[in-house]
Parts: structure tokens; sequence; C-alpha cells
């Protein structure tokens, strides 16, 4: 078995990067964006390494052997049997539903979310001409749970053609339940509001929770849905640009497909079909110590905030590696408490108001890095605090 070394510090800073360049000073730690800071599997690396040394960047076709790796990933980590037929390409998760909204919906067309959730479903739905119907989660005892009588209620608006599901859900690290998936969909079948899963976290799910892809549902669930997945969270390859659609109804994916054409997102490149083929075929043994390591830093965060920052909740993870911290007992603004940080620490982080109103008092801290960054980390929001006290 090879072992793979996540304590590794690589540097990043000026290399282009999104997450350690964007700032423009070398002193900020970045903790924000969903972007792991350590290398992606072997196989992948060895993969790409073989394509660039044939020299030939040409236009990509995209062989049997790319929908046998999804289609085997998916079967064997979740027992869902993924059709060939079914998957269509694209340039990233976020172009993807962009372009399903588009297929889907008409300008005026209303959108369903679960709020607090990932800030870019909301410009999805919006620059599409949509408007967001905001289905908040219950937030109680530490934990988010789903607010079915008002989904009911907001899926019973004639104008309400799709529920934008976060499956994990970002940020609140929440896995969805068998039974809470099946209601979900009961009430949009019921009132004909096609479920778009959003599954770009499914593989980083941690013991004693499992992910069910809600297309595995089955009959109405399958045929009623559009899931969007992508190795790119799994294997740190966001740069590969690559992630696939998968839609059961044909004439719901020849919408989807015409859309994704006509937004310019359908051509993948050489290096992403190479690259999803290695980690779906070679990646597992690299995603089990992943997560291992990735669950120790969560622990050690949970620990440290108990000791060093009891005021503030540490919830639950079940899933993602993007901690979501309730800051209500500072009774300052996600916004304040994130331009604090930077401003005495360096310390980037995101304010939880970006992913709804029902964010505003929460920070948003990823702990996919070495644990020495980690560390650094946590000890500045402590030193941070301790001189507002």
């Amino acid at each position: 078995m090879t072992k793979y070394n996540f304590d590794e510090i690589i540097p990043r800073r000026h290399t282009h990067s999104g997450k350690w360049d964007s700032a423009g000073d070398d002193a900020v730690l970045p903790m924000w964006v969903a972007d792991m800071d350590f290398k992606t599997a072997q196989p992948v690396i060895d993969a790409l390494v073989k394509r660039a040394k044939h020299g030939i960047f040409g236009y990509t076709k995209v062989p049997d052997a790319y929908h046998e790796a999804v289609a085997g990933w998916f079967g064997r980590r979740y027992g869902f049997a993924v059709q060939k037929e079914w998957i269509l390409c694209a340039t990233g998760v976020v172009p993807a539903l962009a372009a399903i909204i588009r297929a889907l919906t008409a300008p005026g067309d209303k959108v369903i979310l679960q709020s607090p959730v990932y800030h870019c479903f909301y410009s999805a739905i919006r620059n599409n001409g949509c408007n967001v119907l905001s289905n908040d989660l219950v937030y109680e005892n530490g934990g988010y749970s789903i607010d079915f009588a008002g989904l009911e209620k907001l899926a019973s608006d004639p104008d309400a053609k799709i529920l934008l599901l976060c499956h994990p859900h970002n940020p609140a690290g929440r896995v969805w339940t068998r039974d809470e998936l099946t209601r979900i969909g009961d009430i949009c079948n019921r009132h004909r509001v096609t479920v778009v899963s959003d599954e770009i976290h499914c593989d980083l799910v941690y013991q004693g929770y499992r992910h069910i892809p809600f297309a595995s549902l089955g009959g109405d669930f399958l045929r009623r849905s559009v899931t969007c997945t992508s190795p790119s969270k799994t294997f740190n390859t966001a740069g590969l640009q690559v992630a696939n659609v998968f839609a059961a109804d044909k004439e719901m994916r020849e919408r989807i497909e015409r859309s994704l054409n006509v937004s310019g997102i359908a051509d993948i490149t050489a290096f992403a079909v190479d690259g999803l083929i290695a980690a779906y075929n070679e990646g597992e043994e690299w995603l089990e110590q992943l997560l291992s390591y990735l669950y120790e830093n969560y622990l050690f965060l949970t620990d440290f905030f108990k000791r060093h920052l009891p005021r503030l909740t540490v919830l639950p993870l079940q899933a993602t590696y993007l901690v979501w911290i309730d800051c209500t007992a500072l009774r300052r603004s996600s916004v304040e408490l994130a331009a604090m940080l930077m401003e005495k620490e360096k310390l980037w982080l995101n304010a939880g108001g970006m992913y709804g109103k029902n964010g505003d008092h929460f920070l948003r801290i990823n702990i996919a890095c070495p644990r020495a960054l980690l560390v650094e980390g946590l000890d500045r929001i402590k030193h941070a605090l301790a001189t507002e006290d």
C-alpha cells in the first residue's frame, strides 16, 4: 500500500493559484475556497505526465473508457448503476448548473434552494432570469434539518420548476438520509418540480454516514431528476475542469445537452479525460487515506475550539472539508468578523452571509490542508478574538 504524506507543505504561492494568489499579499493564510492543499493521487499525476509527454494536445474525443470509469466509480461506491447514455460531459459543475437551469426553466420561473447554501446557486438562478425561493433549513441544537412543510408550500407554487439540492450540503456539512431524500422527492414529484442534485462533495463523507445518490432511489426519483458530479473536490483537480451530468430521461437530457453546447461548456480536454479515468479507476486508496486525515483535522479543530474558543459552536461535520462555525455569541455579522480576521491576522475565511441571510452569524473554514497550516490558522483566530475581548 502506498502511504501518502498529507503533512507535506507544498508551496503554492506564485503558481497562479486562485486560493493562494488572489489576496495579493504573501502574509495571508487562505482557508476559504473549496480547494485542498494536498497533491492529488499519484495515479492521476502519472496519467497527466504521460499525456503531457505525448506532446500533442489536439481536440479530444471522449472514449468509452471514460464512461466506464464514471459508471464503475458510482457502481462500486454507491451501488448506483449509471448508464453510459445518461452521462453528459461539462467543464464544471457550476457552469453545468447554469446550463441545466437554462434548459429546464423560462425567465420568471422560480427555483427552490435550502439556505444557507453554496453561493453560486444564487447567481446561477438570477443569471438565467429566474427567481429564488428559499426554503430555509431549520437550525436548532447545533445542527440543521429540512423544513418539509415549507418545502411543500414552495413546491406547490406553479412557477416553481426546480429544486437545487446541495447533497451533501455545503456549508452545513450535512449528509441527507434516505428518508429525507425520499420526502424531498415525494414533494417535488407531487408538484412536478425537477430535483437538480449537486453531488460534487459526494465522495467526502465520513464514517458513520453514507452518501445516497438522489437518482439511485429509482423510479420517478431517477426520471425526474438531474445529477451533477465531478472528481474535482474529491481529488483536488478543479483545474482540470471536468464534470458530469446524469440525466436518465431522454427528452430532459436532450434539452440539457443543447444548453451545454450553446453555453460552450460541453467539450473537455485530454487532461480532463485522462485525469478522471485515473482518479476513478486507481484513486480509491488515496481517497481513503485522505478521508482519515481530514477527519483527524476536524477533531483537532473541535478540540481547539473547546479549549480556546468555547463561545463558538463547531457544527458536526458529516461530509466535505468545510467546517461551519456558529459565531452568534460574538454579536457581529459574518462580514465584520471575516474582515476583522483578515485585517488583524491576515486570515482569509468565508463570511457565512454569502450563503444566505440565515448564514450571517457563521464563518466557513476550509480544513483541507496539512496539520501545521491548520494549527497556524486556528492560532490566528484565537489571537484575533483574544484582542477583541
